[in-house]
């Protein structure tokens, strides 16, 4: 998303594109899947003074605009990563900690099952299965 496109969209709100918000958005972008810390990490490395409650509040923003979204991949802090991207299952390996994404289709009959039973929609973005990865699995 371009800078004037974020800008527009927080004027909406009766906010401004502030230099965080921006680096912010951008580290999200470049890391992928990335936590709270990792970002605030990220935007440090950029410009000093970025403290991490700023971090975590530009994020909840940035979901409530649409442009992010989280899942929880571990016990600790959400994961976020660009909402213009497809959805994706996540494949969390508990030995190394990989996280590998898997189309949502694996999951349509566990989906519609529930749908058809219990009236209920699954929203694939924010699933994750936890096991043990290939490589993990061979060095066992």
């Amino acid at each position: 998303m371009s800078a004037t496109s974020l800008a527009a969209m927080l004027r909406e709100r009766g906010l401004r594109l502030t230099p965080q918000r921006q680096l912010i958005l951008e580290a999200v972008h470049e890391l992928g899947h990335a936590t709270p810390e990792s970002v605030h990490n990220a935007v440090r490395e950029r410009v000093a003074g970025v403290n991490i409650t700023t971090v975590y509040r530009t994020l909840e923003l940035l979901e409530e605009l649409g442009l992010v979204n989280h899942t929880h991949l571990s016990h600790g802090s959400p994961t976020y990563h660009a909402a213009g991207e497809h959805q994706h299952v996540h494949l969390v390996c508990r030995s190394c900690g990989s996280i590998e994404e898997m189309d949502p289709a694996v999951l349509r009959p566990v989906c519609d099952q529930l749908l058809d039973e219990r009236d209920f929609r699954v929203d694939v973005g924010h699933v994750s299965l936890f096991g043990v990865c290939g490589k993990c699995k061979e060095s066992e």
